[in-house]
């Protein structure tokens, strides 16, 4: 393999057409199902999946079959199958993924900056689902053109792009079935959605968090006659009506030590395998003070870990938050008892814990013996296991070394990330025996799912090209 060709065609791919096209990508607003629930009437979603697919079906690769799939009721997946060419295989298979979804808008983004609004300062490319993981299906396709264009091998690939990941994927399912004899049994899956310790080498992700959540509400009063929420005044009130945020905080205390955030529940642990504990001490070495320093920690503000714990306790420990209140009023509110108050929570498990089993242990502990005889509901949202790599192969972990030494000049390293990918979860059940590539340009300051959300361009490039190589050394097994 050419590697100056292949990376002076990836650049020039990213530079001419990949970075525009990304730029309208991000103009949409295609908010994930969760957080657009009219989504088939405002046609976000569709829209971001047909101008990935224009631009798809446009590339020079040979037997290229671009298709957007729809069942009844579900997002829109677009399938790409793209035949082995110049001496690689058909017999075999590589799975290629990633979601065109986004999760929402978000308050903070600096100033001439905005979720659907595109801006490049320097390598970044700002702007909500670049990053995570827009570029995804632009990445994988040129990936294959540039192999083809050297006239070199790769085996038969498919690219399976959702639009329901940063919703739990709870849609992908259903298409994983009616896909199954065109996806075949992929011997290794590819994706692109995941993060980076820094921008100056290859990382590959050895384990996801899963995710359990959903909203706890505590009610202590009659509903209006509207079926409103009541208030009454908090001097005649308080000492005598509960108060639903001291129930909410005696109800989190069932399942955290507040003093350490140390999740309580058995359901939601697990131990951590000592190669994952060595890999996470190799990582700290090389990252540094990166490891908490890439958050905007706000001076004098302590990290609750450093090191090789912190870099644990983001991926193979359970840990609680709040991401959501409601019916409280702004701080503009009167001084009013209020009858309800509700926390959204999402609680991040360890990779090898079961997600349905966290969720029901979760809402087991919340509703059982309520203070003080409230009314306590837990509205359990979609659960999401997460995922363990397998055992890495000889060939993958030489490819990774050499691909990441080629592009990056650096050695490759190796991390589990702290979010959720639920298609991993589900491919690792469905497909035991493929090897996996999960690697992704999420890195320092990159703030997915936040304000000021950028791709790190030249990362991308470099990421590209090795996956270029990596799906080469596959062909030649």
């Amino acid at each position: 393999m050419n590697s100056d060709a292949i990376r002076s065609y990836v650049e020039q791919r990213w530079d001419e057409s990949i970075v525009p096209e990304l730029e309208a990508y991000i103009r949409i607003p295609a908010l994930s199902p969760h957080f657009d629930p009219q989504w088939q009437e405002n046609g976000q979603l569709d829209a971001a999946v047909e101008h990935a697919r224009r631009w798809c079906a446009e590339r020079p690769i040979a037997g290229l079959k671009v298709e957007v799939v729809r069942l009844p009721g579900r997002t829109p997946v677009l399938f790409m199958e793209i035949p082995a060419a110049n001496g690689g295989r058909d017999d075999r298979t590589v799975l290629l993924y990633g979601h065109l979804d986004k999760q929402p808008e978000m308050s903070g983004w600096d100033e001439g900056k905005g979720p659907w609004i595109p801006v490049r300062v320097g390598d970044k490319l700002y702007g909500r689902g670049g990053a995570d993981d827009g570029y995804a299906a632009y990445a994988s396709l040129t990936a294959i053109e540039a192999l083809q264009q050297q006239k070199l091998p790769h085996d038969r690939c498919v690219v399976l792009i959702e639009a329901c990941e940063e919703s739990g994927s709870f849609d992908l399912p259903p298409y994983l079935d009616h896909l199954e004899a065109r996806l075949g049994a992929p011997e290794l899956v590819v994706c692109l959605d995941s993060g980076c310790g820094n921008y100056e080498q290859l990382w590959s992700t050895t384990s996801l968090r899963g995710l359990v959540g959903g909203i706890l509400t505590v009610d202590v009063m009659e509903p209006t006659q509207d079926g409103g929420v009541s208030g009454v005044h908090s001097g005649d009130a308080s000492g005598v009506v509960p108060s639903t945020t001291r129930i909410l905080r005696k109800l989190l205390e069932r399942i955290e030590d507040t003093s350490t955030g140390e999740i309580l529940l058995a359901a939601c642990k697990t131990e951590i395998p000592a190669q994952r504990a060595a890999q996470a001490k190799a990582a700290a070495e090389i990252l540094g003070d990166a490891v908490t320093h890439k958050f905007p920690l706000l001076e004098g503000t302590e990290p609750v870990a450093r090191g090789a714990e912190a870099i644990l306790n983001r991926t193979w420990r359970p840990f609680l938050e709040i991401v959501g209140i409601g019916h409280v009023p702004g701080l503009g509110g009167g001084n009013v008892l209020r009858s309800r108050s509700a926390f959204k929570l999402s609680l991040r498990i360890p990779p090898r814990v079961d997600g349905d089993a966290a969720s029901r242990a979760l809402k087991d502990v919340l509703e059982s013996d309520p203070p003080y005889g409230a009314k306590v509901t837990f509205e359990a949202e979609q659960a999401a296991s997460g995922w363990d790599a397998p055992p890495l192969a000889p060939w993958l972990e030489t490819s990774l070394a050499q691909a990441s030494r080629t592009f990056f000049g650096a050695d490759a390293a190796y991390m589990g990330e702290g979010g959720t990918i639920p298609f991993m979860g589900m491919l690792g059940a469905k497909f035991p025996k493929a090897q996996f590539c999960i690697t992704g340009v999420l890195g320092p300051a990159s703030n997915a799912h936040g304000p000021n959300e950028f791709l790190h361009v030249p990362c991308a490039k470099k990421l590209t090209a090795c996956m270029a190589s990596v799906l080469f050394d596959f062909a030649k097994l």
